[in-house]
């Protein structure tokens, strides 16, 4: 029977072979199926019988059945072996008739199975509606935006898309090179008999221990949370790339819509406001901000950078670096940079240049704001920073805590560090961020018990352990860990616990490479795999979404209350003003100091109204007086005590070129100054009647002040005026009546005034006379008594010689001295000398002026050069010679007066008004006052309660 079948079979085969597929190739007896080979050919080597490989189950999902066969090109073989090509083709058919129903089994359960996994997912995943605030506005208004049927209209049609479909002709080509993977003993054969091993394998994991059941779970637990986490990542770095986008089209200008302020930037504002406000009147500032404290080298400025995605803050090794409170504001942007509040200058962040200058810009600010003595400040410096995917808040790093004073800090560090982290953890609605170091001993922490004052409760407080990775490593029980977490090590509470890794401790390491570090160091951690820590726990993203949730709520549910009591403050404070100053503008100082600008430029520009007649009396005045002196005693007198005219006129211009070359262009430009500084501090000075204001008195000053101190005059001024003064004291040539009698009558003044107060002198020196002691009861004294027997044998000695030298011999000297003792006065020699200098100078003076009024009909022999006359006049030729010099010289000083200086002078009371503008410091100290104050106050407080009306407009639009 079985030979029948078998002779049946090679019919069959024979058939096929002589069918019409047109066999044009042959084919070896080896490729033919072994079970056909052992039927036909019972002695052939290798032809022994073989069972038929098993159908196992895994068989039945394949699907090779679903590809279309093409037409089977079969083999030309020699005479003999064409039997066995026919029963190969059959069984290749009936594998491939069998395939269909693997690839429907498959298709069944892949669907269900696929359909149980998306349930499961669907689960894992959080409600997103709480997130929706993260997307902007324009993602929902995109239907408005976008013209689908456009995108419709723009798409190819069914042609194009078919020309991208595979092509299913050269996919049945392949068909043929799966023959020796379907036949027996072939690779394919050895893979679908391993599947009968699992079968095995299956019956063997039943009896694995409960234990290692569990195990494996928490890892699969673990693999698909970490799985969900890169996958939500990655969703929100392709969100920020979709913002960072749209953010830069904005910017451009695509968008012709006009961006709103964003609300962390409105907020910032209000907070840098409340920062400058002076609370005199027990404003309160609760508004909600994140205060960053832990102890010194805690990782709290690394836990910034990590929020911040930035390596921003100055670094050092065990030094303290923060020594000033810094105010972060965060917020989204499209490119990352950092900007101070009263600086326009942009630093990227992207770029380690910008950088570097970032963090000594920062380390820059702290040192300055540091006072001489002290370590720590209590200044704010005000920081923002924007990028792509930044959560939006407030932080406010604080100096770290310490617990002793090392060498080289004030001694009051300490208590300064905890009075400035009380005074901002204090506020009811501050957000406290508790940094704890994990690698050191809990113990040691002073920073826990700092907070659990604060807030008792923990209602308020995050607890962030750093540097786990060093924890885990170190710390031989790692429950400990666990328990600082949880809090049981300490005696505070909080809303949250959470352990972060911050990098390797290099400070070289880049932002990317610390997170790296962080999720693969808690991808493999024993706190997640034992359930220490829960997944939500871990890492600084986490770290930052809690704390912005817990910043945004405790906003919302505080700020409206807030405005409530800054409105009562702006009520009180417009109450005070309208009592007190009713008919006043109320002017902040910077109003003040806007007006007080304006009133000095108007008061340097009436500089410019000043005659000329004005100017130049007042300076020909100003210099006689300063140099009258010197011309009546060092050239003057000197120059009269010679014997002829000739002497006198050689010896007054010898005196008048030592002078002119060396004293008196410079005592004219001091003369020109001054009288400068009298009119400016004059008109700074003088009262506008009802309309002045004395409380710009203080700043008028201190700007006359400095402005005088700025001024210079001009340095070639006096090398002109020296060849002006020096011809004008050269000519000689008075050319009429009128100017000699002008000279005469200046001379007179001039002898009269030196006569007045020579005058003077010898009545202190000798005493009242018998009138004024008579009627003034009054004595000499013994000193004077004896001035006066001297004064007495003076004159007579004068009177007996009229042409008597200015000095004195010193047998005249003797013989006065001898005279007095013979009357019982004992006198010294150099008393007698100095009385007579002062009797001789009031005689020469007297004569001089009788002298004047000879000369006054002496213009006609001026004229004739004073031929044929006894009369000389020279003293009045060098008078009108000084009368000149000063009118030129003062004509010339008005010139330069109003020219040059007045400008110069209006251009540094410009400056100096400048520089007060940017120095608040001095315009607090210069406009003071309670009207000042409240003005300040009530502005401030406007300010601060509108914008928070803003920003309550804009975060209830948001929801």
């Amino acid at each position: 029977m079985w030979r029948t079948r078998a002779a049946a079979a090679c019919v069959i085969c024979r058939s096929l072979a002589n069918s019409s597929y047109g066999i044009k190739r042959k084919s070896p007896l080896q490729n033919l199926h072994l079970v056909s080979r052992s039927i036909h050919h019972p002695y052939y080597p290798s032809a022994k019988f073989q069972r038929p490989p098993l159908r196992i189950s895994i068989q039945q999902f394949s699907s090779l059945n679903r590809l279309p066969l093409h037409k089977t090109k079969l083999l030309n073989v020699k005479h003999g072996y064409q039997s066995h090509r026919n029963f190969w083709l059959a069984r290749l058919a009936s594998r491939l008739l069998r395939v269909r129903y693997l690839i429907l089994g498959s298709a069944v359960g892949g669907g269900y199975t696929a359909k149980k996994t998306y349930e499961q997912w669907k689960d894992m995943i959080p409600d997103l509606e709480d997130y929706k605030w993260i997307v902007p506005d324009f993602i929902w208004e995109l239907d408005e935006l976008v013209d689908i049927e456009k995108l419709l209209k723009a798409l190819p049609d069914a042609d194009d898309l078919a020309k991208l479909m595979p092509d299913f002709d050269k996919i049945g080509e392949s068909l043929a090179s799966l023959k020796g993977f379907l036949s027996p003993g072939s690779p394919g054969e050895t893979a679908f008999r391993a599947t009968d091993q699992g079968y095995d394998n299956d019956k063997q994991f039943k009896k694995v221990s409960d234990k290692e059941k569990i195990d494996q779970l928490q890892e699969e637990l673990l693999r698909t949370q970490l799985k969900y986490q890169r996958m939500l990542e990655r969703l929100e770095k392709e969100n920020k790339e979709l913002r960072k986008l749209v953010l830069q089209r904005d910017d451009k200008g695509i968008h012709q819509r006009k961006l709103k302020k964003s609300l962390i930037d409105m907020y910032s504002e209000v907070l840098d406001i409340l920062s400058d406000y002076d609370a005199s009147y027990n404003t309160q500032d609760h508004l909600p901000r994140v205060v960053v404290v832990g102890d010194q080298s805690a990782g709290k400025t690394s836990v910034l950078e990590m929020i911040a995605q930035a390596r921003i803050f100055p670094r050092g090794s065990g030094e303290m670096m923060t020594r000033s409170p810094v105010k972060v504001t965060l917020s989204e942007g499209p490119h990352h940079v950092a900007l101070f509040k009263d600086s326009s200058r942009e630093f990227d962040l992207t770029k380690e240049e910008d950088l570097a200058a970032l963090r000594n810009e920062i380390e820059i600010r702290m040192r300055n704001s540091v006072k001489e003595g002290c370590t720590v400040s209590t200044e704010t410096i005000s920081l923002s920073v924007k990028g792509p995917g930044l959560q939006r808040m407030v932080l406010v790093d604080l100096p770290g805590v310490i617990s002793t004073v090392t060498s080289g800090m004030a001694p009051d560090t300490k208590e300064t560090i905890f009075s400035i982290s009380k005074a901002y953890m204090q506020n009811p609605n501050a957000i406290i961020l508790c940094i704890q170091d994990g690698s050191v001993d809990a113990e040691r922490s002073i920073v826990t018990d700092l907070v659990s004052q604060m807030d008792p409760q923990g209602k308020r407080t995050i607890f962030v352990l750093t540097k786990v990775d060093l924890a885990e490593k170190n710390v031989a029980s790692p429950n400990r860990i666990q328990q600082i977490i949880e809090g049981k090590l300490f005696p505070m509470k909080a809303l949250g616990y959470f352990a972060v890794v911050t990098g390797k401790g290099n400070s070289s390491e880049s932002i990317e490479s610390i997170k790296e570090y962080e999720e693969e160091f808690f991808q493999n951690s024993k706190l997640l795999k034992t359930s220490m820590l829960k997944a939500h726990q871990v890492t600084t993203k986490n770290l930052s979404l809690a704390v912005s949730d817990c910043f945004w709520k405790m906003v919302r549910e505080s700020v409206e209350q807030q405005a409530d009591a800054f409105k009562a403050t702006r009520f009180n404070l417009e109450t005070e003003w309208k009592n007190n100053y009713p008919r006043l503008r109320e002017l902040d100082r910077n109003e003040l100091f806007e007006k007080a600008k304006n009133e000095i430029l108007d008061e340097v520009i009436s500089l410019t109204q000043v005659t000329p007649k004005h100017w130049e009396e007042m300076l020909e005045k100003t210099l006689w007086e300063r140099v009258s002196t010197h011309v009546i005693e060092n050239i003057y007198l000197p120059a009269a005590q010679t014997a002829n005219s000739g002497t006198f006129n050689t010896t007054v211009d010898i005196k008048l070129k030592q002078w002119t070359d060396k004293q008196l262009p410079n005592k004219a430009v001091e003369v020109a100054w001054e009288t400068l500084q009298e009119e400016f501090s004059r008109f700074m000075t003088e009262k506008k009647g009802k309309e002045h204001d004395d409380i710009f008195d203080k700043l008028k000053q201190a700007v006359k002040e400095e402005t005088i101190k700025r001024h210079k005059w001009n340095e070639r001024a006096e090398d002109s005026l020296r060849v002006i003064q020096h011809n004008a004291l050269e000519d000689r040539s008075i050319s009429d009546k009128q100017q000699w009698d002008a000279a005469i009558h200046f001379m007179e003044e001039t002898l009269q005034s030196r006569l007045k107060d020579t005058e003077s002198v010898i009545e202190d020196m000798v005493g009242p006379d018998w009138k004024k002691r008579w009627w003034h009861w009054v004595g000499r004294t013994k000193e004077q008594n004896i001035r006066n027997e001297t004064k007495n044998e003076l004159e007579k000695l004068i009177k007996c010689n009229e042409d008597h030298p200015a000095y004195l011999a010193n047998d005249e000297v003797t013989t006065v001295r001898k005279n007095l003792e013979a009357r019982g006065v004992a006198v010294d020699p150099c008393l007698i000398k100095d009385t007579w200098h002062q009797i001789y100078r009031r005689y020469f003076l007297k004569s001089a002026l009788n002298h004047c009024n000879l000369c006054r009909r002496g213009f006609y022999y001026y004229q004739r050069h004073f031929v044929d006359s006894e009369l000389e006049c020279n003293d009045i030729v060098l008078f009108w010679r000084i009368q000149r010099m000063l009118a030129i010289t003062a004509n010339t000083l008005r010139q330069q007066l109003t020219n040059t200086e007045v400008r110069r002078l209006e251009k540094n009371v410009k400056e100096v008004l400048e520089d007060f503008a940017e120095d608040n410091e001095k315009k607090v100290k210069l406009l003071t006052g309670k009207r000042v104050q409240l003005a300040e106050d009530l502005k401030k407080v406007r300010e601060i309660q509108e914008k928070l009306e803003a920003f309550i407009e804009a975060l209830h639009q948001e929801k």
